[in-house]
């Protein structure tokens, strides 16, 4: 065995309570190395009594790895635990004190989890489990109010550049709100709907103001209500990174300079602030000067920030916040802000854009889940571009997968493309039996959905902003299979527990195969989905022992034979099966 590729840690993602009785521990091999790794666990005040040998499951494999996992309830919710890892004739065990040959005596030089304290537990918000989001960038879905249309307004389905306005607002997507309950989704996530001079109102000017292009405070209080009625959720989009030129602050910090009260609310490197050659003098989004960055340590600047996040979830009931560049604000600030909008709202949905590995806003003290860029891209790469095999693709997932906890996992916003990335129809080259296959692996896999408007409806457009355009809503140039297809797999998730927070695990993913076979699984339903990402027939067989399998979508009974599923899939195609677990149950 290849000692050296043992790995365990007492924290983040590798020992950590789940819920206030449960702690998951993971355990990582060299891949294909060890056939089997088991937990030695017990209390240390009572370890002949309650001493247990247990194997740990193979949950997901990389390049490189293997993961192990197992879960465990310790009686008295504390637990000291070691590794015993097997192979051929070759057994090891590995404690806190190191690698031994021989078995350690326990429980001292163990691994040790304390307790597990309910207030220190990760707890994301139930609902968001089951939440199907649709996010909506206001200006582009739906005029509903013309009176309230900017001048320069431009006519409904022009070309979007960085400048222009189409005249969608609040009223619109009020109007619209019965069409998103016939497509089945649960919870919307607006871009930003604060007082701004943009199109995308990034560039703040007023925090508790709804942007009176998009309707008033009292219109937005009136949609929040009219969507929870419909069992619809609202997240807002936060912008604490920074704010627009003309926010009060900043105003005054360029009319006065270092003399301005304001001038420590920003990053200033010399007065009077000015743009010389691109760069700012002070610091930024980006290198737009429009767009300076709050001081979040100052404490006025935190308390002002932290006001308006309390006002929102308190004023119009929200149910969460997206986090615009949260990785560029302070750990500090997130873990105030966490605290201040659980005290305002315990169950709201904290959201975090953080484009790459997010262990460190994800340990329960900062966001419930980030907008999972790294799934997006892993998925378009294998099914639309064809550049990695199916083994490649699974090493990649599970890779994602043991980045962090298991409740992280179950929450996590899952996207294929978004307002700041090309449209995922565009990006599958048009070819939607290709956009279908991504469709069927977003509802189908662990995490929290999300679909960018009109993407159900056939909308393409390239990198921003071309992919902000402007929502079709003429029937006859709407893609109507397509829409069906998107209300079928988001009925199929809502309609099935296991899609939701079942357990996931690839079970055919092969080297040099565009071919893969994976599953969900509860106590209660199991399902298996078969995907077929040639270009030419083909027909998938894995080994089956029971004969209860029926097509998920059609109801159609299927047949086992010599123990396996032979499964003929079309081109780009894919087929879903369930059975049922619960007359299985004890």
């Amino acid at each position: 065995m290849h000692l050296e590729a043992f790995y365990h840690g007492t924290k983040n993602n590798w020992a950590y309570a789940y819920d206030s009785r449960t702690i998951h521990l993971r355990f990582r091999t060299k891949r294909n190395d060890v056939e089997q790794v088991y937990a030695i666990t017990g209390d240390k005040y009572a370890w002949g009594r309650t001493v247990k040998t247990e194997p740990l499951q193979k949950t997901a494999s990389d390049a490189l790895f293997d993961y192990w996992e197992g879960r465990f309830r310790p009686l008295f919710k504390r637990m000291n635990y070691g590794f015993k890892i097997t192979a051929g004739n070759e057994t090891v065990w590995m404690i806190e004190n190191g690698i031994t040959h021989n078995e350690p005596t326990p429980p001292g030089g163990y691994f040790e989890y304390s307790y597990i304290h309910e207030v220190d537990v990760f707890t994301p918000p139930e609902w968001a489990k089951d939440a199907i989001f649709y996010q909506i960038f206001p200006d582009r879905f739906c005029n509903g109010d013309p009176s309230n249309d900017p001048k320069e307004v431009q006519p409904w389905g022009t070309a979007p550049d960085y400048g222009n306005r189409m005249g969608g607002d609040l009223q619109g997507v009020l109007n619209k709100l019965d069409y998103l309950l016939d497509l089945g989704v649960n919870a919307i996530y607006f871009t930003p709907l604060f007082e701004a001079p943009s199109n995308h109102k990034y560039d703040t000017v007023d925090y508790k103001n709804v942007d009176p292009h998009f309707g008033t405070n009292e219109l937005l209080k009136k949609l929040v209500e009219e969507c929870h009625k419909r069992g619809i959720r609202v997240v807002l989009d936060a912008v604490f990174n920074h704010c627009g030129e003309n926010f009060f602050a900043f105003k005054d910090v360029r009319e006065k300079g270092k003399d301005s009260k304001f001038a420590d609310w920003f990053y200033v490197r010399e007065f009077p602030i000015a743009v010389k050659e691109g760069i700012p003098s002070y610091d930024t989004f980006g290198f737009y000067g429009n767009m300076p960055k709050f001081n979040t340590a100052n404490r006025e600047v935190k308390e002002y920030l932290l006001d308006v996040a309390r006002f929102w979830i308190e004023e119009i009931k929200l149910d969460g916040w997206r986090l615009d560049v949260a990785n560029e604000i302070d750990h500090h600030f997130w873990r105030s802000f966490r605290r201040v909008v659980k005290e305002a709202n315990p169950e709201a949905y904290i959201i975090g854009e953080v484009w790459n590995d997010s262990i460190n806003w994800l340990l329960g003290d900062q966001f419930d889940s980030v907008m999972n860029y790294p799934f997006s891209n892993r998925v378009l790469e294998f099914f639309v571009s064809g550049q990695v095999d199916g083994f490649t693709f699974a090493n990649n997932m599970g890779c994602l997968l043991m980045r962090y906890p298991q409740q992280a996992n179950e929450v996590i916003f899952n996207l294929l493309c978004s307002h700041d990335t090309p449209r995922a129809l565009t990006i599958c080259n048009e070819d939607k039996r290709k956009l279908k296959l991504a469709i069927v692996f977003l509802m189908t896999y662990i995490g929290t959905p999300c679909i960018f408007y009109g993407d159900e409806v056939g909308l393409k457009g390239g990198a921003d902003p071309a992919c902000r355009v402007c929502m079709e809503w003429d029937p006859k140039k709407q893609d109507n299979e397509l829409y069906d297809f998107y209300k079928l797999l988001i009925n199929l998730r809502k309609g099935n527990k296991v899609l939701r927070d079942g357990r996931f695990r690839f079970l055919k993913a092969d080297m040099n195969d565009m071919r893969i076979v994976y599953e969900r699984i509860d106590e209660e339903s199991h399902f298996l989905i078969w995907m077929n990402n040639t270009i030419g027939p083909t027909t998938l067989d894995h080994p089956i022992e029971t004969n209860d399998w029926v097509d998920a979508l059609s109801g159609e009974k299927v047949t086992t034979y010599q123990g396996k599923l032979s499964i003929p899939l079309d081109p780009l195609g894919y087929r879903i099966l369930r059975r049922s677990l619960a007359k299985n149950k004890k």
